[in-house]
């Protein structure tokens, strides 16, 4: 009887090894991760460069045109709204909190500041993301799972050169472009709600806007947009190029997951990237 209570003893307790394994379990799926981030990543990169390199080839112009309409000409109508709306709750924050200490004066500073350094960039470029960059990483997924880019290969076409780059210069032209249209209506949005509503004065929100700004805030905001085309094109048109290459899903599932993947990250990265390109700029 007791060699038998022994020999259970035995067979239930866990060897050492099991248990180092639980315990580094973690620790190796936050490794897993963190090599397909930095692998997707590096991919991404490569991508990009082979795209860019077909940037100058001479039959491109009029894809490129269409993709500037597709994307900037048409998300003007969601930047005015979003820009509008923005630039009205942004005066109505910066007068409510400025009154407190009697410096209403500086309402044109704040809003002009704040939309052409911050906002003006930013939120540019999760609208287009939003809009125009679901519809690019959708479109070329369905390319990509009903064969149309292999049937691009077979008929000596390169699909980089014919999908992918008229989308990414399309994108460098486009950003920069909003951007401009952003802040301009933002500014008269915080016009509105800071002087016609709330009864600020008009000449002293014009000067400050005319006087707080310089050229090297207009140029940083345009930098920034420059970065965040880069960005959501770049990871746009990747997720689709590859949604047929996704473990979890295949078929028109693939391209769903392919395109919330697409905006999600866009979004993610134009966050991070903002913070990097401001300390380099301010650092500069």
């Amino acid at each position: 009887m007791a060699l038998d209570e022994n020999s259970h003893e035995l067979r239930s307790s866990k060897p050492p090894w099991r248990l180092g394994m639980l315990l580094t379990k973690p620790f190796a799926r936050i490794g897993r991760s963190t090599i397909s981030w930095v692998s997707n990543l590096g991919a991404s990169a490569i991508f990009f460069m082979l795209a860019f390199l077909k940037i100058l080839h001479p039959k491109q112009w009029s894809k490129i045109i269409q993709q500037i309409y597709y994307i900037g000409a048409r998300s003007t109508m969601i930047i005015l709204l979003v820009s509008l709306f923005t630039g009205m709750v942004l005066g109505l924050q910066s007068y409510t909190a400025l009154v407190k200490f009697g410096a209403q004066g500086a309402l044109g500073t704040l809003v002009a500041l704040t939309l052409v350094r911050e906002l003006g960039p930013v939120l540019t470029a999760i609208m287009i993301a939003a809009r125009a960059g679901s519809a690019i990483a959708a479109e070329i997924g369905i390319q990509r799972i009903s064969e149309q880019i292999d049937a691009l290969d077979t008929m000596r076409i390169d699909p980089l050169r014919y999908l992918i780059s008229p989308r990414i210069v399309a994108s460098i032209i486009s950003f920069p472009i909003l951007t401009a249209v952003f802040d301009i209506v933002g500014i008269i949005g915080g016009y509105i709600s800071g002087v016609l509503l709330l009864g600020a004065n008009a000449g002293t929100y014009v000067y400050r806007v005319q006087t707080s700004m310089d050229m090297k805030d207009v140029t940083d905001g345009f930098i920034k947009s420059i970065v965040f085309a880069f960005i959501v094109s770049t990871v746009c048109c990747y997720q689709g190029y590859f949604a047929h290459m996704r473990t979890d899903s295949h078929g028109a599932k693939a391209v769903g997951l392919s395109t919330t993947s697409a905006v999600v990250i866009s979004c993610v990265l134009i966050l991070v990237s903002d913070y990097v390109v401001t300390s380099l700029l301010i650092r500069g």
